[in-house]
């Protein structure tokens, strides 16, 4: 009797091994165990010899690979929750299903969201490095390493989805006031429960908050959401936390504006040049007018496994010949 042969998956990046093992227990997987990224070739090749592939953030799906002569690929399954990275207007119309792993990552981006947001106006990571630098510390002192309290400042969060709601809960337990820009408002019922005034003019509310957060995706509609012009309106004692995306900030203007005191200081986990970051960026983190961190906001073990256990369900799905659960199409961006 002969066995049906089971699907070719491959997998850009090291998942967690409890993800793995499941892979290949269900499908062909071919894994990437030393977790390099891949080169433009040899996505290529995979879109040529793999019935499904699963990137990530790190891979670049765009339509010239889309259009690789031969390719096979019948399902993208992101890990991850962003598709910026992936073309789907392209795939969509190569009849290449696209999905993502979206629910997962709310409450641990918001958590790093909101440590940010201490750290930066307590000068957590600058009262951190004295201790752990070998840097001279004399003892206590009543005017030394002041930093901001939070309660009763104003906090505008650009993006009012889950993660910026997750956000607001935690932000209004430290006693912050809640602003938005959104595209829309949120319902009556969600603004109640939050404390949550609208701006439906993101230039008004710049200029009027003290803590910014930006927790919007980045699509092409968002792509320097936050430019020159707009950085420009955030007063000298703001400060600035982006746990999205880096393109959603004009960064280079960003720097110049807090190394110049024109804005207080910033918070970024994300970058516009995602893996470099700029040197002028690392010298005013060590000038304690930065803290920076290298993309964990959703860096847990338990949202990594349900990331894995979402694609496995999303290429399981398809498979079987349903419609994905978590299945992206081009209008949805």
């Amino acid at each position: 009797m002969s066995t049906k042969k089971k699907p070719l998956v491959v997998v850009t990046r090291k998942l967690p091994d409890t993800v793995e093992t499941r892979m290949r227990e269900l499908f062909d997987a071919r894994l990437n165990l030393d977790d390099r990224p891949m080169t433009a070739e040899e996505l290529a090749d995979a879109m040529r010899g793999a019935d499904v592939l699963v990137p990530t953030v790190t891979d670049r799906i765009d339509e010239v690979l889309l259009h690789t002569p031969d390719a096979r690929v019948r399902l993208i399954a992101q890990f991850g929750n962003g598709v910026d990275n992936i073309d789907v207007a392209a795939a969509h119309g190569r009849g290449i299903t696209v999905t993502n792993t979206p629910k997962v990552l709310t409450e641990d981006t918001a958590d790093m969201t909101m440590a940010l947001i201490l750290a930066v106006p307590r000068r957590l990571a600058e009262g951190a490095a004295v201790l752990t630098e070998s840097r001279d510390w004399e003892g206590w002192s009543p005017t030394w390493m002041l930093g901001h309290r939070l309660g009763g400042k104003r906090l505008g969060i650009i993006g009012m989805g889950r993660i910026g709601q997750a956000v607001a809960r935690r932000a209004r337990a430290f006693g912050l006031q809640i602003h938005y820009h959104n595209r829309r408002p949120v319902a009556p019922s969600i603004e109640e429960e939050l404390g949550a005034t609208y701006w439906e003019s993101l230039d008004q509310m710049l200029a009027r908050m003290d803590i910014i957060s930006v927790n919007c995706p980045h699509t092409p509609a968002t792509f320097h959401l936050l430019s020159a012009r707009r950085l420009k309106l955030i007063r000298r004692d703001a400060y600035i936390v982006n746990t999205a995306r880096g393109e959603v900030i004009d960064e280079a203007t960003l720097t110049k504006l807090v190394e110049a005191g024109e804005i207080a200081g910033a918070g970024l986990d994300v970058y516009e040049h995602e893996p470099a970051v700029s040197p002028k960026l690392i010298k005013l983190a060590r000038a304690g007018k930065a803290v920076l961190l290298p993309h964990m906001g959703s860096a847990t073990v338990e949202g990594r496994v349900e990331m894995g256990e979402k694609v496995i369900i999303n290429i399981k799905t398809f498979l079987d010949g349903h419609k994905p659960p978590d299945r992206v199409l081009p209008g949805m961006l």
